[in-house]
């Protein structure tokens, strides 16, 4: 039978092929935009949604027209986050075992993302996804960065349009930026924070501005609230006088908030104040006069995130693609302790000739209700703010709500790969990639399990495990090694904030998970585990010569002795080993 000449049969072949291409545009209208918000060093309850008086409308907005998590997990540092945020692996398996300060001798510790791995910038590309990233990268060994080594820079890992930090932090008003592979001083009347959330939702009103525009998939990383404690005085002002009700005060207040909006179960115990603390009322006037200045500084870095975030979401408003953006925003690691004091100005007072941090003191506030902080595996250390908003892809009903299941840093490549349509690679470019160690979180979009499994950690010989109901963690000093007498077992269900260890009474588990870790860290050569403190590390790396100088003298301080003439450079046409060689004359 024939209609107007053309055989039936190729009519629905040609009919078929139709639906094929509208089922596929479709596809790709439906398929969500993706923006990733990274915050740098923010404590679990600074945000207002998680307990927190900080100012944070946007990001509780973010919550109540989405989901937030009670358990999810980063990987306890800057650095190995970020590898394994932006790659879906353990970080040991990018090569960012460590931090990017150093190359401690093994691939996985190369201080690099490696080539086994690729970003989710390279995943999505592959899917028609057009890819930005705005703020710190953090993925790119020191030495590299000094010596303009672009190979694993943003641009080389991903993504088309890039602006930022390629290091791990900076002065906020006088950074070195980065954009096209290129460096430049930061313009006069700069703050980081306001130009990454500027140049985001510049990139956004580019993109959606041309016709038929392909989705997009941001990284939005800032530098808040990473030291130095810098913000504008406009901002500090509006926290300056709130903070002289001192630590104990706040530790208190965001711990019944946390227990009021139910992200903490009613009967549960705060965590004592850490040992190294005062109380409060022992401080002078003069005392806490400066120490309530450096939390406002803090909170007012916090504050203009979230002004940031704001700006982003009314563009994509404008842009008629709020509700089709499935927005993430987490926390790389946990509240940072760390004493930082290198200013110029040893002021308070937040301005570019200061250098300070906000201290172990407000830090165990930023932590609440958990012991411990940042580098560490305790919740204090690896518990992350997880907030999740895609009107179009959660179900309405469970908007303001929490997700009870545990989850990992790694699970956002999945999530994304689930998302667009996108295949995750076994090779890439000529290189085998690792498989995916992540799981989706799509099914807690709809209120069901995604079975997460078993989560392991090591850094800087911090371990845990968790598996269902259970952790196991372990903390270990510096300059000593990892004991077996150090673990602690808790039941997370009945005791989220570890503070009934359950270790002699399950000796059994305890033996089964660690048994389990170590099969895990063997698997991924994570040993020998360095417990060496951070710029020892990092200065024993600097005294290393790197023999093919294919850093171009990255890291190097060449100088000359008095009285003799002579200078060191790079040679590619005589090489030793290597692209380079070094001459010196």
């Amino acid at each position: 039978m024939e209609y107007q000449g053309l055989d039936m049969k190729w009519l629905k072949m040609l009919l078929t092929g139709v639906i094929a291409v509208l089922s596929s545009l479709s596809f790709a209208q439906q398929r969500p935009n993706i923006i990733v918000i990274l915050a740098d060093d923010m404590g679990y309850s600074d945000a207002g949604s998680y307990g927190g008086e900080v100012q944070t409308p946007n990001i509780d907005r973010l919550a109540s027209e989405g989901i937030r998590y009670k358990q999810f997990y980063n990987v306890a540092r800057c650095c190995p986050t970020r590898a394994s945020l932006m790659t879906g692996l353990y970080p040991h398996q990018a090569g960012m075992g460590w931090m990017a300060a150093a190359d401690l001798g093994t691939p996985e510790y190369q201080g690099t993302i490696n080539n086994k791995c690729v970003t989710i910038a390279e995943v999505l590309k592959t899917a028609g996804y057009s890819t930005y990233m705005t703020g710190k990268w953090h993925l790119t060994n020191e030495r590299k960065i000094d010596g303009m080594v672009t190979d694993s820079w943003p641009r080389q890992r991903g993504f088309d349009h890039y602006f930022g930090i390629i290091p791990g932090g900076s002065n906020y008003y006088t950074p070195m930026l980065y954009s096209v592979n290129k460096k430049y001083l930061a313009p006069e009347n700069f703050y980081l924070t306001s130009a990454i959330s500027d140049t985001s939702v510049k990139y956004i009103d580019q993109h959606f501005s041309k016709s038929g525009a392909e989705p997009m998939f941001m990284y939005v990383a800032y530098t808040a609230p990473h030291w130095p404690l810098h913000a504008l005085q406009k901002d500090i002002d509006k926290y300056k006088e709130l903070y002289k009700a001192g630590w104990d005060s706040f530790r208190a207040s965001r711990f019944g908030k946390q227990k009021e909006i139910g992200l903490i179960p009613g009967n549960a115990q705060i965590s004592p104040r850490d040992a190294k603390i005062p109380a409060w009322d022992s401080l002078s006037e003069e005392q806490k006069n400066e120490m309530a200045m450096r939390m406002a500084i803090y909170a007012a870095q916090i504050d203009v995130m979230d002004n940031g975030i704001g700006k982003i979401l009314q563009k994509l408003k404008a842009k008629n693609q709020l509700d089709n953006t499935l927005i993430f925003f987490l926390s790389d690691n946990g509240a940072c302790a760390e004493f930082i004091n290198s200013g110029k100005s040893k002021e308070v007072n937040g301005k570019e000739d200061t250098f300070e941090s906000y201290r172990i003191n407000w830090a165990n506030v930023s932590s609440t209700p958990f012991r411990e902080y940042k580098h560490y595996t305790h919740e204090g250390g690896i518990a992350t703010p997880l907030i999740v908003r895609w009107p179009k892809g959660i179900d309405p009903l469970l908007n303001n709500k929490f997700v009870n299941e545990y989850g990992h840093v790694a699970d956002l490549m999945a999530t994304c790969v689930d998302v667009s349509g996108a295949k995750y690679p076994a090779a890439y470019k000529g290189n085998a990639i690792v498989p995916m160690q992540g799981k989706s979180l799509v099914p807690h979009f709809s209120g069901k399990s995604n079975n997460r499994g078993v989560i392991y950690w090591e850094h800087e010989a911090n371990i845990a495990v968790r598996d269902g109901k259970w952790k196991l963690v372990a903390k270990t000093p510096e300059n000593e090694q990892l004991s077996k007498d150090a673990l602690e077992l808790y039941d997370m269900e009945a005791d989220p904030i570890e503070m009934h260890n359950l270790a002699s009474k399950y000796p059994g588990r305890v033996d089964s998970m660690y048994e389990g870790w170590l099969k895990w860290a063997k698997s991924i050569n994570a040993f020998p585990l360095d417990t060496r403190e951070y710029n020892l590390r990092a200065q024993a790396y600097r005294r290393r010569i790197n023999g093919t100088f294919d850093d171009n003298f990255g890291g190097w301080a060449v100088r000359k002795v008095p009285a003799m003439q002579g200078a060191v450079e790079l040679d590619s046409n005589s090489q030793i080993s290597g692209k380079n060689s070094a001459v010196i004359s």
